[in-house]
């Protein structure tokens, strides 16, 4: 049996061995995030960390519009074909990476040919 004062020891050291677990968590998890964001002070990982959120978030924004865009390309070359025509209109597909070129240069003309090569041939 177990006296009254060895309970409150046990207790504490509990307690103590909680507390240290919770502290090493916090510190691994803190260790995580400046790992995961490259980031050398918590600070910076917070910041790091709001702005990839962000990120995400346009990126799927961004991913819903690709998908827009592949549907009403579809429905225009659907229009085409049906009325006798060819389903890509390369002087089109030159406005649209002309534009895509002046807005952002050359990575412009690279994402412009990747979006116009998802937008081809889906109907």
């Amino acid at each position: 049996m177990t006296t009254p004062t060895a309970e409150k020891t046990v207790t504490t050291a509990e307690k103590t061995a909680t507390d240290r677990a919770v502290t090493d968590r916090a510190a691994a998890a803190d260790k995580t995030a400046t790992e995961r964001t490259g980031a050398r002070t918590e600070e910076a990982a917070g910041v790091i960390s709001g702005a990839r959120e962000r990120i995400d978030a346009l990126d799927d924004r961004i991913i819903g519009l690709v998908q827009e865009r592949m549907a009403v390309s579809a429905v225009i070359q659907q229009a085409r074909i049906e009325s006798g025509g060819r389903r890509v209109n390369l002087s089109r597909e030159m406005e649209v990476l002309a534009h895509y070129s002046d807005a952002l240069g050359k990575p412009g003309t690279a994402l412009a040919m990747t979006l116009l090569e998802l937008c081809r041939g889906r109907v």
